[in-house]
């Protein structure tokens, strides 16, 4: 008995693209006497799997992007060829023509509509498993903000992808800060993560990563520089780090960073759409790394003496780490990454560790091929968790301190597929629990915690920032 395929629509985003996945299942030839009227339709498809990222009303179909698609009046050529700069694939082997224009007209039909504007309301109080709070919005009017540093003075530095720098204090904007670096706001890569020097208020030191365009012009790659700031303005600028290669890609550049104990700089770095670069050691793409505050090199990381491995190399085998953070009482160093479709990530960083990635997976390639059989491997890490179906992890921070009792030392990741925060619960080194926390807030891009212990959670459509209070 012959079988044929039987293809379903899955759509992601990555800046405002369409990323359309179909997924595969086979059936015998009795359901070739189904009715077409059976199949779902392109609604039922959207509402199915598009909705989660787009939005139930298409209100995240946003941006330049998207008004230079609406504008040519017809998305099946995107969804054909596909974007590879901005790392959205060609599907043109896994839809037909017709499957394709369908997909288009109802997205172009729906957003062709009057569009209502989508208000975020939060209740007065939530009350989670282990812990009551209520939200305090300390900062909007953002696009996609990506990081969040508190100053002495009680003011917030909030990075924003276009390349803004923004200083907010008392909920309202105080200043823009000048003398950011020109950044390659393209796809996935912009202003990104930025941290405080453990001793900042001795040093002054300011630690921020983003895209860096090569001297060339010819794509880029994350860089991190430090910088000090006067009167905001950022001043004496060091690099510190500039990944390679350069690539035109517009995905995976990683980017959050944290300081551990001894005051080593710990750092992420994507592997730029390209597989095979996270387990090669000759470049920097797909690692963690480590490095001293300034930049120097520690004699003794692990492979320093390799040849031809790039000596600032802590782990290897990641595909795109998006968060990273140290456990409260171990003080091991943990990180969170994207998987491809299916397979996301949380990893107990170990020194010298290859985690795998490409070579062991639980994901799927978004058109629904597979990767690779295997999940495991001799000499490579399993992940202390895995989420399938992928959540589209953000970034990651442990509660610390008193203020959040119900939750002391769980996880708080992001979840930009699914907006919302998720709350994970470790018991020695596994996963006990789990819960969805401030659902449909919008697309959750980062997780702070303040020096005085709240909790602040920056999203994207809407962008604003906001503060968790616990009540009791």
């Amino acid at each position: 008995m012959k079988s044929f395929v039987i293809l379903n629509l899955s759509v992601i985003v990555i800046s405002g693209l369409l990323l359309i996945s179909p997924t595969f299942s086979t059936s015998g030839t009795e359901e070739q006497t189904k009715s077409a009227s059976a199949q779902p339709s392109a609604k039922d498809n959207f509402l199915k799997y598009c909705a989660g990222c787009h939005g139930q009303k298409m209100e995240r179909f946003a941006g330049n992007t998207w008004e230079a698609f609406k504008a040519g009046g017809d998305l099946t050529g995107v969804i054909r060829s596909g974007l590879p700069q901005l790392g959205m694939p060609s599907f043109e082997k896994a839809f037909t023509q017709n499957d394709m224009k369908a997909i288009s007209d109802y997205i172009l039909e729906m957003k062709n509509k009057k569009e209502v504007p989508v208000a975020t309301k939060f209740p007065a109080i939530i009350r989670s498993k282990h812990q009551a709070f209520k939200i305090d919005t300390v900062a909007k009017g953002l696009d996609v903000p990506w990081g969040i540093a508190f100053l002495p003075d009680g003011d917030m530095l909030v990075t924003e992808r276009s390349g803004q720098l923004f200083r907010f204090g008392g909920g309202k904007l105080k200043a823009i800060i000048s003398g950011v670096p020109e950044v390659m706001a393209q796809g996935q890569g912009g202003l990104m993560d930025i941290i405080l020097h453990p001793k900042y208020k001795q040093n002054g030191w300011i630690y921020i990563s983003y895209s860096k365009k090569a001297p060339d012009g010819k794509g880029g790659n994350t860089a991190i520089f430090r910088a000090k700031l006067k009167n905001d303005q950022l001043v004496e600028q060091q690099e510190l780090f500039n990944a390679i290669p350069n690539t035109n890609s517009g995905v995976h550049f990683g980017c959050r960073m944290v300081f551990d104990d001894e005051g080593y700089l710990f750092f992420s770095v994507g592997e730029r759409g390209n597989k095979e670069n996270a387990q090669d050691l000759t470049n920097h793409c797909g690692k963690i790394h480590r490095i001293f505050d300034d930049g120097r090199i520690p004699t003794d990381n692990p492979f320093v003496k390799t040849q031809g491995a790039m000596p600032t190399i802590y782990s290897f085998g990641h595909r795109n780490p998006q968060g990273i953070d140290i456990h409260p009482v171990s003080r091991r160093i943990y990180n969170n990454e994207h998987g491809p479709r299916g397979g996301d990530e949380i990893n107990l960083v170990g020194k010298g560790n290859n985690y795998g990635w490409p070579v062991i997976t639980f994901g799927i390639n978004y058109d629904g091929t597979i990767i690779t059989k295997e999940t495991a491997k001799a000499g490579m890490e399993q992940p202390v968790f895995q989420w399938t179906p992928s959540i589209g992890p953000s970034s990651m921070k442990f509660v610390t301190g008193d203020r959040y009792p119900g939750w002391k030392g769980d996880i708080l990741s992001g979840s930009l597929s699914f907006k919302y925060l998720e709350r994970v619960h470790l018991e020695n080194g596994k996963v006990t629990e789990q819960e969805k926390l401030l659902e449909n807030a919008g697309r959750v891009r980062h997780v702070a915690i303040s020096p005085d212990g709240y909790i602040y959670v920056a999203t994207e459509s809407p962008g604003i920032v906001v503060k968790l209070v616990p009540v009791k």
